[in-house]
């Protein structure tokens, strides 16, 4: 088994690594406040979508973790590579982690139970990593699809090494304000928009169904999140692409699943199949997904 395909939870001990790293990305972000300019933080919200919608909500979470939607090889790659860059670890363990939390959601094994506190959901479980799952095997049923890929391999090994090229062009296109917004804002903003998904979306919002969680629809976190925030219509239906099922459930990511659709990019498209009201759920899904 490869080394990098296990997913290791810290068994109580404090994660000081980790806790430094986070305190670095959010230092700078205070930092880019007194070095502002309007081409920076438009920068910071071009690479807000991009990053935060072309890959974690359509690449790493509803292609590669939901097998939502199908895309040819090249556009999958290309998904997940911007997915690589909202620093929030490689495509094998965030997809692990993920599609754990679907089978275990609330219950012994969830990673990230608002049960345990919302803190705890929101970026505890990072900071300190205690877990019932002391180790998630990879090559079992969890991401051996991902694990038979040479390329998510490698990615997940050096998923560092992107962020680093990142940086150095722009800071070549415009010096450390391009840095400043471009990496440390947009990583500390796209962070909390994901850990929110974890725990304001476990807490606070609307059920449209009587799912066996405590998931709610969030328009707060959906808007912040490219529309993940729609969460209680997405644990009803965690395969479906589209997660905003009503007009005015803003859903940016949908928008972009259906654009690559039209372009004939997209296929095998899934959807909740919706009664004439909203009652009843899909089965939680078992991964990894046929």
């Amino acid at each position: 088994m490869q080394k990098d395909a296990t997913l290791r939870f810290r068994g109580g001990e404090f994660n000081w690594p980790m806790t430094a790293f986070m305190i670095f990305f959010h230092a700078g972000a205070v930092l880019a406040l007194f070095n502002f300019s309007w081409a920076a933080l438009g920068l910071a919200v071009f690479l807000w979508w991009l990053i935060g919608s072309l890959g974690i909500g359509m690449g790493y979470h509803r292609l590669l973790t939901h097998r939502g939607f199908k895309t040819p090889k090249w556009l999958e790659r290309f998904l997940v590579l911007c997915g690589v860059l909202a620093l929030e670890g490689g495509p094998i363990p965030w997809v692990a982690t993920h599609r754990v939390h679907h089978t275990a959601t609330e219950r012994d094994g969830d990673p990230h139970s608002p049960r345990h506190g919302f803190w705890w959901s929101h970026m505890g479980w990072l900071l300190r990593g205690q877990s019932p799952y002391k180790e998630i095997k990879a090559e079992a049923a969890h991401v051996k699809d991902l694990t038979k890929d040479g390329f998510y391999r490698w990615l997940t090994r050096w998923h560092l090494l992107p962020q680093i090229v990142l940086a150095v062009i722009l800071y070549g296109l415009g010096g450390w304000k391009f840095v400043l917004w471009g990496i440390f804002v947009r990583v500390v903003f796209s962070w909390h928009a994901t850990w929110f998904v974890n725990s304001a979306a476990h807490v606070w919002g609307t059920r449209r169904f009587e799912t066996r969680d405590d998931s709610r629809n969030n328009w707060w976190v959906a808007l912040m999140s490219h529309g993940e925030g729609w969460h209680n219509n997405h644990h009803a239906h965690p395969s479906a692409a589209r997660h905003g099922l009503a007009w005015y459930e803003v859903d940016v990511n949908w928008y972009g699943i259906w654009t690559l659709k039209t372009l004939g990019l997209a296929k095998n498209i899934r959807l909740a199949a919706l009664p004439g009201k909203a009652s009843g759920t899909e089965p939680i899904v078992r991964f990894p997904a046929s």
